[in-house]
C-alpha cells in the first residue's frame, strides 16, 4: 500500500484502528476531543470532552444538559469533534448531527463512573457562576452524606452521540505536504476524496 494512502474502507473502522494505536501511544486520554457547538445564530464555542463508544455509536459524550454546550445543542443539534494525537502526528475531524442517547445507556454509563465523579456531576450547576471553591466542596460533602448508597442520576445529566456525516483524516507530512482524506456519507455509503493540505 502507498504510504500516503488510507485504504478505501469504512472510515469508522479506520477511526477505530487509529484510536487503538493512540491508546498505546498517548500518555493521557486518547479519546479526548475538542467539541465545537454553536448557538442558533451561529456563535461558536469549543471545549474538550471525552468521546466514548456506547453500543454502535462511536462519538458519544456526556454533559449537564443545562450547561452551555447542552443549551446550544438543544437550539442547534449539530456539532464537530477534533481528535489530535500529537505522538502519532495525526488528527481526525468529525462533523454531523447530534442526538440524545437513550435513558438506559445514560444510566449505565453514569453508574459506571467513580462515586466521587457521580456526586460532582450531580451538585455542579455547570457553566453557571460559582461564588467560591469552598461552596462547591461543601455541596459535595453535604450531598455525599445525604446519599450514602447509590447516587441517583440527575435528570439534567444526559448523553449525546454525533452521527458522522463527514470524517476527515489528517496525517502530518514533511514540508507541510500533509495527507488529508475526507469521507462524506451518501446514504449508507461513504464517498472518499483526497484534499489539498
Amino acid at each position: 500500500m502507498d504510504a500516503h494512502e488510507i485504504p478505501s474502507k469504512d472510515p469508522l473502522e479506520w477511526f477505530d484502528t487509529w484510536l487503538k494505536q493512540a491508546e498505546e501511544s498517548e500518555p493521557n486520554d486518547p479519546n479526548a476531543a475538542a467539541l465545537a457547538t454553536a448557538t442558533r445564530d451561529g456563535a461558536p464555542s469549543v471545549r474538550m470532552v471525552l468521546a466514548k463508544r456506547i453500543g454502535p455509536h462511536r462519538f458519544c459524550f456526556f454533559t449537564n444538559a443545562e450547561s452551555r454546550k447542552g443549551l446550544e445543542l438543544a437550539d442547534n443539534p449539530r456539532a464537530a469533534l477534533c481528535f489530535h494525537w500529537k505522538t502519532l502526528r495525526r488528527q481526525v475531524r468529525v462533523e454531523g448531527g447530534v442526538s440524545a442517547l437513550g435513558k438506559r445507556d445514560v444510566d449505565r454509563y453514569f453508574h459506571s463512573r467513580p462515586r466521587a465523579s457521580q456526586i460532582g456531576a450531580t451538585v455542579s450547576d455547570q457553566s453557571r457562576v460559582l461564588a467560591s471553591r469552598e461552596d462547591l466542596e461543601e455541596r459535595v460533602r453535604i450531598f455525599g452524606e445525604q446519599h450514602p448508597g447509590e447516587i441517583p442520576r440527575p435528570s439534567f445529566w444526559q448523553g449525546f452521540y454525533l452521527s458522522a456525516e463527514h470524517i476527515e483524516f489528517w496525517i502530518d507530512g514533511a514540508n507541510r505536504l500533509h495527507d488529508r482524506f475526507l469521507f462524506t456519507r451518501r446514504g449508507h455509503l461513504w464517498q472518499k476524496a483526497r484534499l489539498y493540505p
